[in-house]
């Protein structure tokens, strides 16, 4: 069975503490895979909704005090919990404040994948990469080094978004070319993305299992909005944004073999 069958037989439960721009949009998302948004916010009830969660995904888009307590609680909750925590640093590298607290949450928890733009990650494991609001500026670097530096000191998964996706476990690492332009035009497409590695995280079933369930939902996300942009040709991103939430929910798990461009740089059978 596929890491795509397993997450929609199993309906996982995905807990989200995200930023109030996307909080709709992922909550959508996750129900068209077929996975179970909760998104809940409240200090009183974090720890207990992360510890029955199936996965936890923790997001630095909106911030103040409240939300970086929340984020720990539930974090700490899940790691006490064996809960897999996905974490997306948003804007990493463009506040002090967002760089600081996002550094100080990869000291205190344990991450299961760590998913940002070049910039964020960089940022993330003290490295220099420009980043211009949340999104990530120009530079010139080694990618697929920076994403193994990161997934080698943080001991998780590392995910690199971009025109070419890098997932790697620090050991093996592959490459994940499908997505679309218009990805770039929809505000939250990349913390959706975020929260639907957790859906596949919560049903990966071994450490060993891990690194091929993030790399087929980078595949499969990217293969849903390629058939969305095609299925909305000429009629813009309010349309691709609806048509991507069709797509998540109607690509199988044979289209997605048909259609998936996954290829391995480094290390051994996964």
């Amino acid at each position: 069975m596929s890491y795509l069958e397993r997450v929609r037989t199993q309906n996982p439960l995905v807990h989200n503490i995200t930023n109030l721009v996307v909080a709709p949009f992922t909550a959508n998302g996750l129900l068209a895979l077929g996975a179970s948004p909760f998104m809940a916010y409240a200090h009183e009830e974090v720890a207990d909704v992360a510890k029955m969660s199936g996965a936890v995904v923790l997001n630095i888009g909106t911030l103040d005090d409240k939300v970086v307590q929340a984020i720990r609680l539930a974090g700490q909750s899940a790691n006490a919990h064996h809960v897999p925590v996905v974490l997306d640093p948003v804007g990493a590298g463009a506040t002090a404040y967002r760089t600081e607290t996002v550094q100080m949450l990869v000291r205190e928890l344990r991450l299961t994948v760590l998913r940002g733009n070049v910039a964020e990650v960089a940022n993330v494991i003290g490295e220099s990469w420009s980043i211009k609001g949340v999104d990530a500026g120009s530079g010139e670097g080694d990618r697929i080094g920076i994403a193994e530096r990161a997934a080698q000191q943080l001991g998780c998964v590392v995910v690199i978004t971009g025109k070419e996706d890098i997932i790697t476990d620090g050991q093996s690492t592959f490459l994940t070319s499908n997505g679309h332009a218009l990805l770039t035009q929809v505000t939250g497409a990349g913390c959706l993305l975020s929260s639907v590695i957790g859906a596949f995280t919560a049903i990966a079933e071994s450490e060993a299992d891990l690194l091929g369930s993030v790399v087929e939902a980078l595949a499969f996300y990217g293969v849903a909005a390629e058939l969305a942009a095609e299925h909305t040709a000429h009629q813009g991103p309010g349309s691709f944004q609806i048509e991507l939430l069709n797509q998540l929910a109607q690509v199988t798990p044979d289209l997605l073999v048909e259609n998936a461009q996954i290829r391995q740089i480094r290390g051994g059978a996964v």
